[in-house]
């Protein structure tokens, strides 16, 4: 068996050549420490104010509002944990469908520092309430932290930054959202909108792990997390991942110079996706808004497949498709992901079995063909054998 089809780009996404050939070159010629004096050292500092700034112009923002991290999750950490111990945050307004870093650091923030913490409830289509978000932020004076993720990484939902934001300003709270779906993949404008803090991980869009960045709107005065030296604007100190940033930049450069055409292929790979799984497996259903390319990103279709098969992962791999049943983040676990239980009944988690399908530009109609036949074999198998029962 020699296909291989990779059907995983919400975990991460293959690295561009381009991009790697970018930091090959930073790790040769550009190995001085930023944070050094000399000319060796100041090379490397200057890649990373050229990042920097171009990462900033591509969100409208500030250079020194882009503070380089090592990935999306300590770029929440970093916002959520400080706002609590530096700027008085009392109270965080979230959802149940964030993802685990922005889930376990708001629970941290409760048991640890006394914050009092409330959960937006999701309607069956995953959606939060902006009325339900408006009445919890006029229901107390406390100082809060409202944090809620752009586009959902299991299901695609897109939520309404610009509106929550609005709602933020109103009642006087900081906003923060987990972007690390959506940079890179939707032409974001933060000059726009009334967002404090959001987040990035280079992975999601064609760059290297390891990286990520944290904007950080420069009034919020936050303060650093991790201690130790200068760096960042003094926000994260460490020495910079310097072959790592270079790449994050050139895949941002990439997929914003072709935000278009990638983003035309994905949706039509997406709709033609849908429909060949309509045709293949009746019953076959799509978790929230996931099939809406109005309402949902493109990166990602969530599938509800009508038989039970906690396997199917391992049993695609066997076939050569990297695929998966959730966020990567709880890929090891048995039991349904929070997401799922959140917005399915409880007899449809008995009968069913969730699978996300996300898209890359690189990916072609060919491995959904491929994919849509390995799935069909595996449907047919499990019916047989509900029948012989």
């Amino acid at each position: 068996m020699n296909t291989k089809v990779y059907l995983d780009n919400a975990a991460t996404t293959p690295v561009e050549e381009e991009v790697i050939n970018a930091m090959v070159e930073a790790m040769r010629l550009n190995y001085g420490n930023p944070s050094s004096t000399h000319s060796a050292g100041q090379e490397a500092k200057a890649l990373i104010e050229g990042v920097r700034r171009n990462v900033a112009r591509y969100l409208n923002v500030q250079p020194g509002e882009i503070i380089f991290t090592s990935c999306g999750t300590e770029s929440n950490n970093l916002i959520i944990k400080s706002c609590v111990t530096h700027l008085g945050v009392e109270r965080i307004i979230s959802s149940p469908l964030e993802h685990k870093c922005v889930a376990e650091a708001v629970r941290d923030a409760k048991v640890r520092k006394g914050c009092e913490v409330v959960y937006l409830r999701p309607d069956h289509n995953g959606d939060i309430s902006l009325q339900q978000l408006e009445e919890a932020l006029k229901g107390s004076d406390k100082k809060t932290l409202v944090s809620l993720m752009h586009a959902n990484n299991e299901i695609g939902n897109i939520l309404d930054i610009e509106k929550v934001g609005e709602l933020c300003k109103k009642y006087g709270a900081y906003f923060h959202s987990d972007t690390v779906q959506t940079i890179g993949h939707l032409d974001l404008d933060f000059s726009k909108i009334n967002i404090d803090f959001a987040s990035c991980s280079a992975h999601k869009f064609h760059g290297p792990k390891g990286v990520g960045f944290a904007y950080i709107r420069k009034t919020s005065r936050i303060k650093p997390v991790i201690l130790g030296g200068a760096q960042e604007r003094e926000l994260r100190a460490g020495t910079e991942n310097v072959s790592g940033i270079v790449g994050l930049g050139k895949a941002l450069d990439l997929c914003m110079t072709n935000l278009d055409r990638y983003a035309n292929h994905m949706k039509e790979i997406k709709s033609y996706t849908a429909q060949k799984l309509r045709e293949t497996i009746p019953g076959i259903k799509f978790n929230g808004h996931s099939e809406d390319l109005e309402k949902s990103l493109y990166t990602v279709l969530s599938a509800l497949l009508p038989f039970k098969n906690p396997l199917i992962g391992l049993q695609l791999d066997m076939k050569g498709i990297a695929i998966s049943q959730g966020s990567a983040c709880s890929s090891g676990a048995a039991k349904p992901s929070m997401v799922m239980m959140m917005i399915l009944q409880d007899d449809e988690l008995e009968n069913t079995t969730p699978l996300r399908i996300s898209f890359s530009h690189h990916t072609t109609k060919a491995d959904i063909d491929y994919f849509v036949e390995a799935l069909q074999e595996i449907y047919q198998t499990s019916a047989i054998e509900k029948t012989n029962v």
